[in-house]
């Protein structure tokens, strides 16, 4: 109808809107607030990516790590014995010596302050021993490879023995010459005698055992020269038997050579040979005589165990003109710790005395661990162990450092 008003609903659209109230403040302010928030994490942001916090993020440390200086030109410092620092740095460093390494702290005007510089020592050179077996000193036989000399002269003696390495700065107060015997049955046994004894203990492997040539050429890859044991028939024969193919006294000598023969064919790389028992045969110069002839011409040192008191195989040995030689004590005739201690200090008083001395043990458990014990003591009191391819030439006096 004309004149009346129009209500919202019939209102034409898009005509005669009301006019607003006043102006948009709150949704100005809303907008401002939410571009300063934003503003705000943008600046964060990009001051994370330009500036590292030193103190922040994951712990670091700077270790330097350099070789060890010579004695004379190491320096320490250490505080004063009756500060709490003091006997802090003091059990570090026995710690610290006793295994091996040097640590040092620089103090605020080190290169690297707060650091700590690791000294690692230098490890003695690895002397190699030469490999085996040597094709030009092995012959091939229905027992396998036997030794012999070489067409110019060389012997396995000579080719297979360890080296004796540089000479010391200083002459020796004495030698000592250490044979430990009766490996290659016991693996367990023999494992630790090569892993525990210094490489300069020679070791000696009885005919038996599972892969002999393996566990022989593992102990030469440690630096161990090793003898071959040849078992000889005791007194008490067959009581206490040695084992197969032992070589005997009697109508039963005729079959030695072969016997022999059998046990050279064990494995390659020995030096030379050493008796296993035998008191009865190395006490018969009938029943050396052939054998000590087949041995003759194979290079090879002959070494008796001292075991008996009545042997002849290094008196012999030497009169068919083999580098031979006898062993001065058996360290483990009592097999306890501190019977062996005994020995082994004996055997310093008598390196001293008489410039070198020849020892044997056999690898007894007791035996491995006092001998791994001790050896480290030596060179603090100017005692060399050396292998035993070496003691023959120096029982000269005058180059061994004997007193007399």
């Amino acid at each position: 109808m004309a004149g009346t008003p129009l209500t919202e609903l019939n209102r034409p659209l898009g005509q005669n809107r009301p006019a607003p109230h006043g102006k948009p403040w709150g949704l100005w302010l809303a907008l401002g607030a939410s571009g300063a928030v934003g503003l705000a994490v943008v600046a964060l942001l990009f001051l994370v990516a330009t500036r590292r916090d030193p103190d922040g993020g994951e712990p670091m440390a700077t270790a330097l790590i350099e070789k060890r200086l010579p004695p004379s030109q190491a320096t320490s410092q250490t505080p004063p014995a009756s500060t709490p620092e003091a006997r802090t740095q003091a059990s570090a460093s026995q710690l610290e010596t006793e295994a091996g390494v040097t640590v040092v702290r620089p103090g605020a005007g080190a290169e690297a302050p707060g650091s700590i510089v690791i000294t690692i020592p230098d490890s003695p050179a690895t002397i190699k021993l030469a490999p085996s077996p040597d094709s030009r000193l092995v012959e091939r036989t229905r027992h396998g490879l036997l030794p012999k000399t070489a067409p110019d002269g060389v012997t396995p003696a000579q080719i297979y023995a360890r080296p004796l390495g540089p000479q010391p700065a200083t002459k020796p107060a004495g030698r000592i010459a250490l044979l430990v015997g009766g490996l290659g049955i016991s693996q367990s046994g023999t494992a630790d005698a090569i892993a525990k004894l210094p490489g300069t203990v020679s070791l000696a492997f009885a005919p038996y055992g599972p892969e002999l040539e393996r566990t022989v050429q593992r102990a030469r890859g440690e630096g161990h020269e090793v003898f071959l044991q040849v078992p000889m028939e005791p007194f008490d024969y067959p009581d206490n038997d040695p084992g197969p193919q032992t070589l005997l006294t009697g109508p039963k000598a005729a079959e030695n050579l072969d016997r022999l023969q059998w046990v050279l064919g064990r494995f390659t790389g020995y030096v030379g040979i050493v008796n296993f028992l035998g008191g009865r045969l190395t006490a018969d110069e009938a029943a050396l005589s052939p054998i000590l002839r087949e041995i003759a011409g194979r290079g090879l040192i002959v070494v008796d165990d001292g075991s008996s008191s009545r042997s002849l195989l290094a008196t012999s040995a030497a009169r068919a003109q083999i580098p031979a030689m006898k062993v001065d004590r058996v360290i483990d005739t009592v097999a306890r710790a501190d019977a062996i201690d005994k020995e082994l200090a004996m055997l310093e008083a008598l390196a001293r005395e008489q410039g070198i001395v020849i020892a044997s043990a056999s690898a007894l458990p007791v035996s491995i661990e006092r001998i791994a014990r001790w050896a480290p003591s030596l060179e603090a009191k100017g005692i060399l162990v050396v292998p035993v391819s070496a003691a023959r030439g120096f029982r000269n006096p005058s180059s061994t450092g004997s007193l007399r």
